[in-house]
């Protein structure tokens, strides 16, 4: 007969995909709200249970073995079918944790919407810098809705998530006033060639914008900025592009910085994809608010609809199309 696997704790399994998901310790422990040493210990628990060493460390890194690897979407599997338990069992009505990135964004304002449409219900603001790290939030039971591109995702993160197609935003550049092309009134993005713009590059929860910044910028002779840690804050933001004498690729929803404008880019019309994601096991009166909401922007103002001249990567039109196809037939 097989060998039968012993029954591992929940708790435990979530301290085994923190540290795969970081690949670091301290951050993981800090993630979990638990000391590093008993984040240890849970993994070592783990590995004695299952027989494996789930993964190397070394004083410089922690890299999973082969055995880590292997387990890894078994237990975020796992975990996400005790979370669909949670869920169908809590009657109370909790707030809903929705990540708005940004007060000025398309999920700050599907946001506000919903309220109106669920007064009753009490959504709670989050501001994370990006989806990557929204998308994480979520997983680890932290966070409940995030919005963005989820062509960026990993495919493993992706498949514990619900989505949405929402906006196509129309792309744009934030120049300082003085900056050669800030009188047009829209940038042709070849007029860009030889410029360095900042698009978040070193920060790793907004991953999936800069990909998206990279796949525009190829072969057009822009470059992206160097890596920077993470800005944190609308002020701090303003502060350091301005110090860094940066441009920076933005969307046309976008915050405004003052000494700077703001100008879409033209031929072609690039476009970032914003997606609403949230846990699968998900059931909450919240987020039906939030599909009316997107509803309601998707026939009045046509947030789907695609301009002339419109540009994204191959990967995100079949993505988005393909979704997109299925909530129409609706």
């Amino acid at each position: 007969m097989p060998q039968r696997l012993p029954d591992i704790d929940p708790r435990l399994l979530r301290a085994f995909v923190a540290v795969a998901e970081d690949l670091h310790f301290t951050r993981a422990a800090a993630r979990l709200y638990v000391a590093q040493q008993a984040l240890s210990r849970d993994v070592r628990r783990v590995e004695r249970e299952l027989g494996a060493e789930l993964f190397v460390r070394t004083t410089r890194q922690v890299s999973l073995t082969a055995d880590g690897v292997r387990l890894l979407p078994y237990a975020r599997r796992v975990l996400a079918a005790y979370d669909e338990l949670a869920a169908a069992w809590t009657h109370d009505e909790r707030p809903l944790l929705v990540d708005v990135g940004s007060p000025v964004s398309t999920a700050s304002r599907l946001l506000a919407r919903a309220r109106e449409i669920a007064p009753d219900v009490e959504f709670v603001a989050r501001f994370h810098s990006g989806l990557t790290g929204g998308a994480a939030e979520i997983v680890a039971g932290r966070l409940d809705v995030s919005a963005g591109r989820i062509a960026g995702l990993a495919p493993e993160v992706l498949d514990l998530l619900g989505h949405r197609p929402v906006r196509f935003e129309r792309m744009a550049v934030l120049l300082p006033e003085e900056h050669r092309l800030a009188g047009l009134d829209e940038v042709p993005l070849d007029a860009l060639a030889g410029e360095t713009l900042y698009a978040a590059a070193g920060n790793p929860a907004t991953a999936e914008w800069t990909d998206l910044a990279a796949r525009l910028f190829a072969g057009r002779g822009i470059a992206l900025a160097e890596s920077f840690p993470e800005i944190d804050g609308e002020e701090e933001f303003a502060r350091v592009i301005r110090k860094r004498r940066w441009s920076v690729l933005a969307s046309t929803v976008f915050i405004g910085v003052p000494g700077m404008v703001l100008r879409s880019l033209v031929e072609p019309v690039p476009l970032s994809p914003i997606s609403l994601v949230w846990r699968k096991s998900l059931r909450h009166p919240g987020l039906s608010a939030l599909h009316q909401a997107i509803d309601e922007g998707v026939a009045s103002h046509g947030w789907l609809d695609m301009p002339a001249g419109a540009w994204l990567p191959a990967v995100d039109m079949a993505m988005c199309g393909q979704i997109r196809g299925r909530y129409e037939q609706l």
